[in-house]
């Protein structure tokens, strides 16, 4: 494996063995979800979808399948995550219909000979695992190509945000660049722009940054930005098709979250620093007129066995000013990166 040392410069109980966090490593999984922590309760959901609801949001998670919810009869099979989120003020979906957000899109290794199935995980089978009225579990068992197991916790805190942690563990290796490269979309409905948000400065300029607007052109055009601490993309063939991945904007982020407004409504994405998320962006992702608000993450120096993961948050609300929503959402932020 090669180094990728710069680039990183009723209810059931679980009866799996816990498995061994990455010990050292600073991707490790923080040990929360069933798929790390055998001490873990939970019971299987009798339906693909299970509805969370708190404060002023509702969200309907969903597995792979057919979601089978007649307010989700367009729903496609595959694209799992939060099929709906809606709000007090809001009750149309933010998402497109026939999609969804947050939803786990890619595996791959920066390499088309490694991307057998472009979209592995909606192809191989999920589970629903409920832990309490807030709380859900999507787990997949080891994916037909990569062999990653992986749990993705959506627990939905006492003010309407998402707390979304992902935990995966590599089954195998042949990851021929020496990491895992995972992506999320989220699939937004007509909003009156694409724009996404944050705060950062030029690749090419230093100093703390300020407030950037970004608009992607077309599809695969200056799709992604990287920390600014870390700012290089780990290496991508040239000819791996997944353009958002490896199509780096002029742009860095100085702080990890960012927005975009649609109908009145704010979806902030708030990550974590110590996780190094490369935020990513399309103009098109869910059809015309609906953009794709995305993020990806990478795992160098993995190890066969180990367990890694990530902690973000997601907040619905209503947009009044950038100024509103860099206050509402600091709690979160400041929470997020103790």
């Amino acid at each position: 494996m090669r180094s990728c040392r710069m680039f990183w410069a009723g209810v059931l109980t679980a009866t799996f063995v816990s498995q061994p966090v990455g010990a050292g490593h600073p991707l490790a999984a923080p040990g929360v979800t069933s798929l790390t922590n055998s001490t873990v309760r939970f019971r299987v959901a009798k339906t693909h979808y299970v509805i969370l609801q708190r404060g002023d949001v509702r969200a309907v998670i969903v597995d792979n399948e057919r979601a089978g919810l007649p307010e989700l009869a367009q729903h496609r099979p595959g694209y799992n995550g939060v099929a709906s989120l809606t709000h007090r003020l809001r009750q149309q979906n933010l998402f497109v219909p026939f999609y969804a957000g947050l939803n786990f899109e890619h595996i791959h290794d920066g390499t088309a000979t490694g991307l057998k199935e472009k979209f592995e995980p909606r192809r191989f089978p999920m589970q629903l695992r409920v832990i309490d009225e807030h709380t859900v579990e999507v787990y997949q068992p080891p994916t037909g190509n990569w062999r990653l197991e992986s749990c993705g916790r959506y627990h939905l805190l006492e003010d309407g945000t998402i707390e979304y942690t992902f935990e995966c563990i590599p089954r195998a290796a042949g990851y021929r660049h020496g990491y895992i490269g995972l992506f999320w979309a989220s699939y937004i409905h007509q909003p009156e722009s694409t724009t996404i948000f944050f705060k950062g400065r030029r690749r090419d300029e230093d100093g703390p940054g300020s407030w950037i607007a970004s608009t992607s052109p077309r599809h695969g055009v200056d799709s992604t930005h990287g920390p600014a601490r870390w700012p290089s993309l780990p290496h991508v063939d040239r000819d791996f098709p997944l353009t958002l991945v490896n199509h780096p904007s002029p742009y860095v982020y100085t702080e990890p979250w960012y927005y975009g407004v649609s109908h009145g409504m704010a979806f902030v994405l708030m990550f974590r620093k110590r996780d190094r998320i490369w935020l990513a962006q399309s103009p098109s992702g869910g059809g015309r007129g609906n953009p794709a608000w995305d993020f990806q993450w990478f795992i160098p120096d993995y190890q066969v066995g180990q367990a890694y993961g990530f902690v973000m948050r997601a907040a619905y609300l209503p947009y009044k000013s950038r100024e509103q929503i860099e206050q509402t959402t600091r709690r979160h932020r400041e929470e997020l990166n103790r």
